[in-house]
């Protein structure tokens, strides 16, 4: 569900049937995310194109259960529940640990990180906290201490990324309205090594 028209699967045609029968997944399910920009399909490859090599790509170096928890936890802070169900989802999957799963979403879903986090993944999510609510406001020394935790720049890169593209996403849900009525949680485009497959299993 949304505030604005959306195409389902069904009733798509041209371009866009091609760009959902790139995304879908289970008897041509789609996130409503991605329903959402049918009525401009230019955006929803966009957003696929982003989601994709930003999450979901061989050539990141960190976790990528880590990436989806500072998801999550980007979600959690802008108010997005639609995100925080699917991340937290999502990294719950690829832990492969449900009490483990439950105790990181409890540590970030209460804004005490340093509850569960320490080192390196402590300093993700304080940079994380702050790039969220005070953008504005960051110095080099914020980065700092990601480099100090032995984190690559590269890697620091990659946390940047993730960091924005909720905050694109987040915005995308908050201001259209969707919600996680009939979907299914935590599908997302798992073959990091093809980049062109955006099928969600």
């Amino acid at each position: 569900m949304a505030w604005i028209k959306i195409i389902n699967y069904s009733k798509a045609k041209g371009p866009l049937k091609k760009l959902y029968d790139k995304i879908k997944g289970p008897d041509n399910y789609i996130d409503t995310i991605m329903l959402v920009h049918g009525l401009r399909p230019n955006t929803l490859n966009g957003h696929m194109a982003l989601y994709k090599n930003i999450l979901h790509h061989h050539h990141n170096t960190l976790p990528k259960w880590l990436l989806e928890a500072i998801g999550g936890y980007v979600s959690h802070l802008n108010g997005c529940t639609y995100c925080v169900q699917h991340h937290f989802t999502g990294m719950a999957r690829l832990l492969k640990d449900k009490k483990l799963a439950g105790k990181i979403h409890r540590a970030l879903a209460n804004d005490t990180p340093e509850a569960w986090f320490a080192g390196k993944e402590l300093a993700i999510m304080n940079y994380a906290r702050k790039l969220t609510l005070a953008p504005a406001t960051m110095k080099e020394t914020d980065v700092q201490p990601l480099q100090a935790a032995g984190l690559t720049d590269g890697e620091i890169l990659e946390i940047n990324q993730v960091i924005a593209y909720f905050a694109y996403a987040n915005r995308t849900v908050l201001g259209l309205g969707v919600t996680t009525k009939g979907e299914i949680i935590g599908l997302s485009p798992n073959n990091d090594y093809e980049e062109g497959d955006w099928q969600h299993r």
